[in-house]
């Protein structure tokens, strides 16, 4: 029993190693999958991002594709090369070009403006009512002293 157990547990190490160690022997290779990423999907990105107006890079639904584009570019790539996704690789490219076409934009990915007037009116109006209001209160029970005490 326990020299069954003792050939179980050489068995499982030696599986173990060869899990380890196969992958790298048989798996990605990371210079060519690098190579692929950028004349492949990052050169399509920089084509498309060119041709878009430099004044809507910041703008989410005019980018959407594009960017999908090239993150679906590097999930194929790394699928038909035995490559895992995400990886260090794809991180660094997509920093990339965050730092190059994005590093302007909102953190929400949205171009900042004004709310409508609509909204802004009672923000505004309200406070100040409110503001003359009191002061009239005031001023007018100060001339009424009478009773106070």
């Amino acid at each position: 029993m326990a020299l069954e157990s003792a050939s179980l547990l050489k068995a499982g190490l030696v599986l173990l190693m060869a899990a380890q160690v196969l992958p790298s022997v048989s798996g990605c290779n990371t210079g060519l999958y690098e190579r692929v990423i950028n004349d492949l999907c990052l050169a399509k990105f920089k084509f498309d991002m060119g041709g878009l107006d430099r004044d809507l890079w910041c703008s989410w639904p005019d980018t959407m594709e594009i960017y999908e584009g090239l993150t679906n570019c590097t999930f194929q790539v790394a699928l038909r090369m035995d490559c895992f996704w995400p990886n260090q690789i794809v991180d660094r490219v997509f920093m990339h070009i965050h730092r190059i076409y994005f590093h302007d934009c909102a953190l929400t990915g949205r171009l900042l403006h004004d709310p409508p007037i609509s909204i802004l009116a009672p923000f505004i109006t309200v406070p100040v009512l409110v503001t003359l209001l009191m002061t009239a209160v005031v001023v007018w029970r100060s001339k009424r002293t009478e009773g106070v005490l």
